[in-house]
């Protein structure tokens, strides 16, 4: 495969495809969810309460278009009522880049299966702006919930020069750069969650890891995507330079990862761990496949869902950007592009991720 070096150092990455196309295409990440929804429940029950009336706050960190932050938030509501009753004011913050699709979040938020549905004294807000930043006033979270999120880097540190993913890529001094930049942003993450979480205050955090085994994941599709990459190249459709500035901003990190910025001590930002688990997400397309033998459906699964999570990161390194007339076109492509690789060799994808639970400390 051809070589994408260049001098191309990103600032942030885009937001999902939008138009619902996140919501419709999220089955991945909503197979990730039910393992870690006890574990938010768990928070919600341990969370202090005071005895006043002032509202409790739910932070929804990095809520995309909405649609799986549904049953946690019902799930964490639904304990909170338990202990509170049903006058008790509970407002639900979700947050994400200013450029997310909010007018889709805002339609989930009205729709059948919405948190809001029943109860008049939930209400929902939102908030652009990146989570590695303060968003929400100093000690005024209650409950915070982070989904398939934090693996986003704030920047990209450095082109990749022979793969859009740096788990794939062979340049070790690429690699180091992303490591540095993910653990320089995952402090910053826990840093802004620390000021903002109350005392006794909980945190629940579910993202994309490396397994014990130190394995990324999902290399078929990325192998695919690639592969579609380069036959876009090798085909005029995209110019070899914007092909070298299309990259996948997202690291996963270990255990000893996430774990690093609390072992002086166990505490960080005020912060201490109470559980940090990987585990393995079942790949639901392939067990479909497996039942039904429909390797066109296996295909076009996968590659909607990358389509929908990541294209419109690589779209925007197209010399117009997104507002590039080839754009939908380029989208279009890549996903056939998959779908056609993925089909005529089927395989199940690793999916590792972990979750954690964090606490302020007084």
């Amino acid at each position: 495969m051809a070589d994408k070096s260049a001098d191309v150092v990103g600032t942030a990455p885009e937001p999902m495809e939008g138009h619902g196309a996140y919501n419709r295409n999220s089955r991945v990440q909503a197979a990730g969810l039910s393992t870690a929804l006890p574990l938010f429940e768990r928070a919600a029950r341990g969370v202090p309460l005071t005895d006043g009336m002032e509202p409790i706050v739910i932070a929804d960190y990095g809520s995309s278009e909405g649609q799986n932050s549904l049953a946690p938030i019902r799930a964490a509501i639904a304990v909170l009522r338990a202990r509170t009753g049903a006058g008790r004011a509970i407002s639900v913050v979700h947050t994400d880049l200013p450029e997310n699709d909010f007018a889709a979040l805002f339609e989930t938020l009205e729709g059948p299966d919405s948190y809001l549905r029943g109860d008049p004294a939930a209400f929902a807000f939102a908030v652009g702006r990146s989570f590695y930043q303060q968003i929400l006033p100093v000690t005024s979270v209650t409950l915070g919930w982070s989904s398939w999120a934090v693996q986003w880097l704030s920047r990209v540190p450095s082109p990749i020069p022979d793969h859009v993913q740096v788990s794939y890529s062979r340049d070790l001094r690429v690699r180091a750069l992303y490591a540095r930049q993910a653990a320089d942003d995952w402090q910053l993450f826990l840093v802004h969650r620390g000021r903002e979480l109350r005392s006794g205050g909980r945190l629940v955090v579910v993202t994309m890891a490396l397994d014990e085994e130190g394995r990324f994941g999902y290399q078929p599709l990325l192998t695919a995507m690639y592969a579609a990459l380069m036959d876009m190249v090798e085909d005029g459709f995209v110019r070899t330079e914007e092909a070298a500035r299309m990259t996948i901003p997202t690291v996963a990190r270990s255990r000893d990862d996430l774990v690093a910025p609390f072992a002086d001590g166990g505490r960080f930002a005020g912060l201490a761990i109470e559980e940090v688990d990987l585990f393995q997400v079942e790949d639901r397309f392939w067990v479909d496949y497996a039942r039904s033998g429909d390797a066109s459906a296996f295909g076009a699964g996968w590659a909607a869902f990358a389509r929908a999570s990541v294209a419109p990161t690589l779209v925007a390194s197209l010399d117009g950007g997104h507002d590039d007339p080839r754009a939908a076109a380029f989208a279009e492509q890549m996903e056939r592009g998959m779908a056609r690789r993925l089909e005529a060799a089927p395989e199940p994808l690793l999916i590792p991720l972990a979750k954690m639970l964090l606490v302020k400390e007084s």
